[in-house]
């Protein structure tokens, strides 16, 4: 690889209205990627080690890599075009038949990362794309520490003043909603509301980009 790269791991994966933020960095960095449910929830149970009772699409793939003797050797995030990420699966394979071969495929981002934490393999961010992101570090530790003050604060509830907490208006529950559900504007200043938005790269390649 021509461009030079760094590795990164996945720090967080958070549910959002249709879509889920997925976040890579390291200790000088972090950045976000919104990629579809299916993939995120995928990813979110690899990261947690969650049993299925039947494969998934990405295990079924691990499966298929594993019986032709290959495996993904690394994951690395190679472009970023406007608000686009791109990436390269790098699979090894080594059987009876041939001798060690090495394959580079072109993938979405988010399969990626999939199969690379279904795997325990390595991913990495090339140069070009790690100085483009925003770094959203402080987003993300806010984030997780208003989620953490609100599990704290669910688990020291009295039981006894569940049912009576459950019954308010609709009004309260908007007002509770804009409080405590993650969304993209958590991530991004007033300021950086014109910045790109992230994306995997399964957008419409017909569709128009969007007016700047």
């Amino acid at each position: 690889m021509k461009n030079q790269v760094r590795e990164v791991q996945v720090k967080a994966v958070l549910p959002l209205e249709g879509s889920v933020a997925l976040f890579l960095g390291n200790e000088e960095k972090t950045f976000v990627i919104y990629v579809d449910e299916q993939v995120g929830n995928a990813i979110s149970m690899f990261m947690r080690g969650v049993p299925k009772e039947r494969p998934l699409t990405h295990d079924l793939l691990s499966h298929v890599l594993m019986a032709f003797g290959a495996k993904v050797d690394r994951v690395v995030i190679n472009d970023v075009n406007g608000s686009v990420f791109y990436a390269r699966l790098i699979i090894v394979a080594e059987n009876q038949l041939q001798s060690r071969k090495v394959i580079e495929l072109d993938a979405r981002p988010s399969d990626s990362v999939a199969l690379a934490a279904q795997q325990k393999a390595p991913i990495y961010v090339a140069d070009k794309v790690w100085n483009t992101v925003e770094d959203v570090t402080d987003a993300l530790i806010q984030i997780q520490k208003r989620d953490a003050e609100a599990a704290s604060s669910a688990a020291s509830d009295d039981p006894s003043d569940f049912d009576a907490e459950v019954e308010f208006d609709e009004e309260d529950e908007e007002d509770d909603d804009e409080d405590d559900d993650f969304t993209e504007d958590d991530l991004f200043d007033e300021d950086d509301e014109d910045e790109d938005v992230f994306e995997d790269d399964d957008e419409d390649e017909d569709e128009e980009p969007p007016a700047r």
